[in-house]
């Protein structure tokens, strides 16, 4: 695979309608908002989505969710001792680890695994990588209303002849809230752990699907959409401008008269001109 030689920044425009995108399992499950009121969407939550759509894509993946596992393995441990059993030093795992999977090599990773007895093994894992992919958490362009609404459940966990079965709870939504979620890709990072043109083009496919195949009762299908991904792909190693700069050159601001938006109509969104550095844009599907 041809490695990668451009410096890449990218945004991408993420539309919430009365979905929860996000919620917080310390505040009740409410979405995420900043102390200024803007609603947020982990990094962590969003490299879960990329990675499975990855997935999808038939990729290999390290971190897979539970109910997506596709090797049978039960714990990251078992998988990388299943797919590295013999190496030479600590770079030599990292290497077989980027080779193997493509998410160890766009995000990086920490193996810290303790010695497997069962397979007499005298030493454990110690082995960090970097990745090249960084992914900010996503945060609303406006401050969002959170809506909540009680639910009942009206049959019971567990046999209880005394209880009620009709349950009281909460679900939380966001009425409507556009989310920008800001990225790079390290060239010099890249080289180390082997992404390469053709992952940036598969994670490039996975911003503009981010959503298929991610409903739930949270997140209903359709109330989750990217709007749009902007691609800057620069002309050198190290970047025409910096990653700030590029970011910022993408403006979202309400349109005069609008206090509380409802719409993607409600936003005025413009594109400052970069010389020499032109965007690619793309819708969301």
């Amino acid at each position: 695979m041809e490695s990668l030689q451009n410096k890449i920044d990218f945004t991408v425009l993420i539309k919430v309608a009365n979905a929860n995108p996000n919620g917080d399992p310390l505040n009740g499950n409410r979405p995420r908002t900043t102390y200024t009121g803007q609603g947020e969407i982990s990094d962590v939550c969003l490299k879960r989505k990329i990675r499975n759509r990855f997935q999808d894509m038939g990729e290999p993946l390290f971190v897979q969710s539970a109910d997506r596992s596709d090797d049978g393995c039960t714990s990251l441990s078992e998988r990388a001792s299943e797919n590295i059993t013999k190496y030479e030093s600590n770079d030599d795992y990292a290497r077989q680890a980027c080779e193997k999977w493509i998410d160890v090599r766009a995000f990086g990773q920490v193996f810290a695994f303790k010695a497997n007895k069962d397979k007499k093994e005298k030493e454990g894992v110690s082995v960090g990588v970097r990745g090249p992919v960084s992914i900010h958490q996503a945060v609303s362009c406006s401050p969002i209303d959170i809506n909540s609404m009680q639910i009942t459940k009206s049959v019971n966990s567990e046999p209880d002849k005394g209880k009620s079965s009709d349950t009281m709870g909460t679900k939380h939504f966001v009425e409507f809230g556009l989310y920008r979620m800001k990225g790079s890709i390290n060239v010099q990072l890249a080289e180390k752990t082997g992404f390469s043109e053709e992952d940036a083009e598969k994670l490039k496919e996975a911003l503009r699907t981010l959503f298929i195949n991610d409903a739930s009762s949270a997140r209903p299908d359709g109330s989750m959409e990217v709007v749009s991904v902007y691609w800057w792909r620069h002309n050198n190693k190290i970047g025409q401008y910096s990653a700030a700069k590029v970011h910022d050159s993408l403006k979202i601001n309400l349109k005069e008269g609008v206090l509380l938006p409802s719409s993607l109509e409600d936003y005025e969104i413009k594109l400052e001109n970069l010389p020499g550095l032109e965007p690619e844009i793309f819708d969301g599907i």
